[in-house]
């Protein structure tokens, strides 16, 4: 499972012109989820995000996680995050998870970050989305459950 942090002042997704999620201070999270991806990958994911301190406290340092600054999560699937271009000139996505696995484990990733009281936007799974978001900082990071330091179990 791989997702890509944006700390952001705003962001908002809309669908036909329709806004369909927004959120203000929090992260917009790029999920992407590989065919291979458990439950063990989406609990990895979810903790690191909901405590990795990327927020800057009083003295302008990164001390602060989501939960310390009561902020807002507009999480958007992204089949994308898992393109293979290492041939050719068009990308490859044979190893994202298929749609039927891929829904079902976006919406969990989705209730766990709110079981954290994390209030949580999204866009709709599947949809041509347009995203939108001020980026602040800018703080872009790059999260992947295959590199925890903890081995996947085989």
């Amino acid at each position: 499972m791989r997702a890509v942090l944006q700390r952001v002042i705003s962001a908002a997704v809309k669908i036909d012109g329709e806004t369909v999620g927004q959120i203000d201070k929090g992260l917009l999270i790029l999920l992407g989820i590989h065919g291979d991806d458990t439950e063990e990958d989406l609990h990895y994911l979810v903790e690191k995000i909901v405590h990795l301190r990327i927020f800057e406290d009083e003295n302008n340092k990164m001390n602060l996680s989501l939960l310390d600054i009561d902020g807002s999560a507009l999480v958007v699937s992204q089949f994308t995050l898992y393109a293979d271009t290492r041939r050719g000139r068009r990308p490859g996505f044979s190893s994202a998870a298929a749609p039927e696995v891929a829904e079902p484990m976006y919406r969990r990733f989705c209730e766990a970050l709110k079981a954290y009281g994390i209030p949580v936007a999204t866009g709709r799974f599947g949809a041509d989305m347009d995203v939108q978001l001020i980026n602040q900082g800018p703080v872009t990071i790059i999260i992947d459950s295959e590199q925890r330091l903890t081995p996947r179990r085989q």
